[in-house]
């Protein structure tokens, strides 16, 4: 059975190309087109579409409370077409906060031929949609962790997570949990250029951490946290007794830029039995090897458990390549962190 594709957007070029770009692959059926949520509505009762795609601005009703309503009234996957720009990715971030899978972006010039460029980009994302759990949004405050009588070392720690699609939510979820004098932390979250900035500054204001978007040379210190910036890898390196971020542009590594790979295979070289890594939600297969490499080096590993993930692709390669040493919901993952960041 292919995978049935409602497209949502204001612009009937668009439309137009992403219904060529996705009807291109035999998996996908394109079912149909709406120029705006009320459209939408009508459309998704009549004809029980499997994955949405969904445009964020768009005249009548915005992408967002459009979203809202749907995930209240009827949660289906939904990959937001979202515009490239500093307001472009803050209201991403809202559609994923409010349950949207993944995003991609539309580039700022040329539409169509822009589209058709992130053409396998889009097929891949459905199709991950398609498979994807939809959750209701993560409420963690209610049930704060009580850490009062973990002795967790900090300054020779370091904790390392990578995510991929659902990531951004459950990151959220760890570092809300987090005290503010936790072992420093260095992330991986497959995101674009342009779009890491808002979602560091996003993840500051909910976490007692101090959180930053990673730069080359920083010193990584304890009730930090350093996300890796969109199109750059991060890397750890040691300097005498310190650990510092290393920002680098290169080659995709396990298809991807920044790469949980190229992060963790560093933790491990630098900080081996020191670190504790955690990978979380994620289509593909980033960060196996690399969570492997850290296991080796005596660090402990934990993966998100497939029933919280909203795609269990890479915690679940980072398991079947037994890199992994603990499964766990999303809600633990902060307190695994912190009681094996403890051990002696």
């Amino acid at each position: 059975m292919p995978i049935r594709v409602l497209i949502v957007d204001d612009s009937a070029l668009v439309r137009q190309v992403m219904t060529e770009i996705l009807a291109s692959d035999p998996e996908i059926e394109v079912i149909g087109a709406a120029p705006d949520p009320y459209v939408a509505r009508d459309k998704i009762k009549q004809l029980q579409p499997d994955v949405l795609t969904l445009d964020v601005e768009m005249p009548r009703m915005d992408g967002l409370t459009f979203l809202e309503n749907l995930m209240r009234l009827r949660p289906m996957p939904v990959v937001m077409v979202s515009s490239l720009t500093e307001a472009g990715a803050q209201v991403t971030l809202d559609a994923l906060e409010l349950g949207a899978v993944d995003f991609v972006t539309k580039p700022k010039l040329g539409v169509a031929a822009g589209l058709k460029e992130y053409g396998e980009v889009l097929i891949e994302k459905v199709k991950q949609a398609a498979r994807a759990k939809v959750h209701e949004r993560h409420k963690t405050s209610a049930h704060k962790p009580d850490l009062s009588t973990l002795r967790y070392r900090t300054t020779d720690r370091l904790l390392a997570i990578g995510a991929s699609a659902g990531g951004t939510e459950a990151i959220r979820v760890v570092l809300e949990q987090m005290p503010p004098d936790a072992p420093a932390i260095v992330i991986t979250q497959h995101i674009p250029a342009g779009f890491s900035r808002a979602f560091a500054e996003r993840m500051n204001r909910c976490s007692p951490m101090v959180v930053c978007e990673a730069q080359d040379g920083q010193p990584i210190t304890p009730g930090h946290v350093y996300i890796a910036p969109g199109a750059f890898h991060l890397a750890v390196v040691r300097s005498g007794a310190r650990w510092h971020c290393r920002v680098f542009d290169g080659e995709l590594v396990s298809r991807h830029k920044p790469s949980v790979d190229v992060l963790f295979d560093s933790v491990a070289q630098h900080a081996g039995a020191n670190a504790v890594g955690a990978m979380l939600t994620g289509m593909g297969y980033d960060g196996a090897k690399g969570m492997l490499k850290m296991r080796e080096a005596g660090a402990p590993t934990i993966a998100q458990d497939e029933a919280t993930s909203v795609v269990w692709g890479m915690p679940g390669s980072a398991v079947k390549a037994g890199a992994v040493q603990e499964i766990v919901p999303l809600e633990q993952v902060a307190t695994r962190l912190l009681t094996l960041a403890a051990r002696t």
